[in-house]
């Protein structure tokens, strides 16, 4: 994880996503373009049916785009074969999700332990892997507990750690703070902020601008179009309105 390194870690140009049915197109992101370099920390917000969702699969290599360029770590995607991208998502992705998705039946220590096994590591490179992960992420001492035995906060960080055990350049974590109270939910992201000084890339997908606050640059997606903020704290305010409960954008004052 180079900060300095002179290629961007994403580089997307004039991205369109569109779906057809019944003879009808509906376009979901519209002539997207984004640049992620090695070190940043990006929140991407944005209300439900915005096409964040949509742009997150298209990051995390789960989707392509009908139009335009997206390069990931200096590789084009589009055009590639499910197997390359399955590759890259491998290699190149640490996915981090709201519901954990974590193995019920297996320790910490071991659901870290499971992406390892894909790449075909031995029993013994796995575990100090995935022993070093749960040191950073503050769970070196829950590593044979299972998660029944785990907080809300603790499984999150588990789930954390097993996307750093692959070492990816990227981080990409959708909604993580979505099933944790407040409290907690603050600790996760200031836990994302010390990996972030640490160099690690990470690209957060949230709905919530007190999130999105925490990360050192932000974008706005709305009916499938990005808008770039100049820096943290000029933000567009994020607030729902009252009238029928709906999501909207309002400019600061």
């Amino acid at each position: 994880m180079n900060r300095e390194s002179a290629t961007p870690l994403i580089e997307m140009s004039n991205i369109v996503k569109y779906y057809t049915m019944a003879r009808e197109r509906t376009t979901i992101l519209h002539e997207v373009s984004l640049t992620v370099n090695h070190g940043d920390f990006l929140a991407v917000v944005g209300p439900s049916g915005s096409g964040k969702s949509t742009l997150m699969n298209i990051i995390g290599c789960l989707d392509v785009p009908n139009e335009g360029s997206y390069k990931l770590d200096g590789t084009e995607i589009k055009g590639q074969s499910d197997n390359k991208l399955t590759e890259m998502r491998n290699k190149k992705i640490g996915f981090i999700f709201q519901g954990y998705h974590l193995l019920p039946k297996l320790t910490a220590l071991e659901n870290c332990e499971l992406p390892l096994i894909y790449r075909g590591m031995s029993g013994k490179e796995r575990k100090a892997r995935a022993l070093e992960a749960l040191e950073r992420v503050g769970l070196g001492h829950r590593l044979h507990h299972r998660q029944n035995e785990l907080s809300g906060g603790q499984q999150q960080r588990v789930a954390i750690a097993r996307a750093l055990a692959t070492n990816p350049p990227l981080l990409l974590a959708d909604e993580p703070t979505g099933a944790l109270d407040s409290k907690t939910g603050m600790e996760v992201l200031g836990m994302m902020e010390e990996l972030n000084r640490a160099g690690q890339t990470i690209i957060l997908i949230t709905h919530d601008m007190e999130v999105a606050q925490r990360a050192s640059r932000t974008v706005v997606i709305r009916d499938g179009v990005l808008t770039e903020q100049k820096r943290r704290g000029s933000h567009e305010a994020y607030a729902r309105s009252h009238d029928g409960g709906q999501e909207r954008l309002i400019e600061q004052a």
